[in-house]
């Protein structure tokens, strides 16, 4: 039976978190002279000498209406990795507990765990880049506080199989966080619809990829009430900018525009693996349900010198467990990944001279 009390840091319950001055009133109209705000304004022409709403509750209200999820079940952070840090930080007691990651995936779990001194065990995907669910459930001990798994999962791109991860979210007693950052790429719905149905659920999806909002550094976690309470508590006060903020709000709505991209990024994927299987160099172009692709090449480290010499530059995870001999490549624009493949076209020419 999943108790958050029993996973969270013991001092995480009492904590007292900072009081924020806009903790204390919630209204917009007033004379503000409580949070030592400057009263004359910005050096912009736009009024950003106010503090935001720390709880971003009107953007939350939006997102609530696409998502299908309550305002209260969502919390947002500065990128996905403020979540990452948060949920970790709240759960987990330095050189105590333990988080499970499944390797090849996304590189902050690891760094965020190491930064806060949590021991990681480490259970690797299949060759097939799919859970091996009778060594994540063996290797859960009384110390296992988190399990990540990301889907699509990154670097590898695949869906991971969703009975596979609902069996380890229904078999574990801490929390399980399904990273979607790319999940408006995937054929496959979302784990936001099953939050109801598993208490010990965190989905965490992003504006940075879909949406094409990196820039501002936007990411989400759904889960709970009671886990979304939790993260409130230990965030920065005003975490998210009122540029983001308004920005984001403004134009949530234009999910036409998002489909659009997203439709004719899958299109471009798609020719993209077409001119790429027609290279010597590549052996094998793993599937994909995200917007780039694992390719593994004849010499990876010499492919990826030569492209970072014709300024095009892609991920080498050769020396990552079972990606060995693979270039990550995200998916550009058409002329882009036409420049991608005429430049490794011309390697393929100079090794086979």
């Amino acid at each position: 039976m999943f108790d958050l009390k029993k996973i969270l840091r013991p001092h995480i319950l009492t904590l007292t978190p900072y009081a924020s001055a806009r903790d204390e009133y919630a209204g917009t109209e007033g004379i503000f002279l409580d949070a030592n705000e400057n009263p004359l304004g910005s050096v912009t022409p736009q009024p950003y000498n106010r503090y935001p709403d720390p709880y971003q509750w009107s953007l939350k209200e939006k997102i609530s209406s696409i998502r299908n999820v309550p305002a209260k079940q969502i919390f947002l952070g500065n990128g996905s990795d403020e979540a990452i840090d948060l949920i970790i930080r709240a759960t987990c007691t330095p050189a105590q507990d333990e988080v499970i990651l499944l390797p090849p995936t996304y590189g902050m779990y690891e760094v965020s765990a190491n930064i806060h001194e949590v021991r990681l065990v480490k259970v690797p995907l299949t060759p097939q880049f799919q859970i091996d669910v009778p060594a994540v459930l063996k290797a859960i001990t009384p110390r296992t506080k988190l399990i990540f798994l990301c889907s699509p999962n990154n670097p590898t791109g695949n869906l991971l199989r969703k009975e596979d991860m609902q069996q380890i979210i229904k078999q574990f007693n801490g929390l399980v966080v399904v990273d979607e950052a790319y999940i408006d790429f995937a054929p496959e719905h979302t784990f936001v619809s099953k939050l109801q149905e598993y208490e010990n659920l965190v989905v965490l999806q992003t504006f940075s990829k879909a949406w094409g909002l990196a820039g501002l550094r936007l990411g989400m976690a759904f889960a709970s009430e009671e886990i979304v309470q939790v993260l409130n508590k230990l965030k920065p006060p005003y975490n998210i900018s009122i540029l983001t903020q308004e920005v984001v709000e403004k134009y949530i709505d234009n999910i036409a525009a998002k489909d659009r991209m997203v439709t004719q990024i899958l299109s471009d994927k798609q020719l993209l693996i077409q001119h790429l299987q027609q290279l010597p160099i590549v052996e094998k172009i793993h599937p994909s349900d995200a917007n780039f692709l694992l390719v593994k090449v004849s010499d990876a480290s010499s492919v990826y010198r030569h492209l970072v010499n014709d300024r095009i530059i892609v991920r080498d995870r050769s020396k990552v467990i079972l990606c060995e001999g693979c270039l990550r490549i995200s998916v550009g624009n058409g002329e882009e990944n036409n420049q991608l493949v005429t430049s490794l076209k011309s390697f393929s020419k100079m090794v086979s001279v």
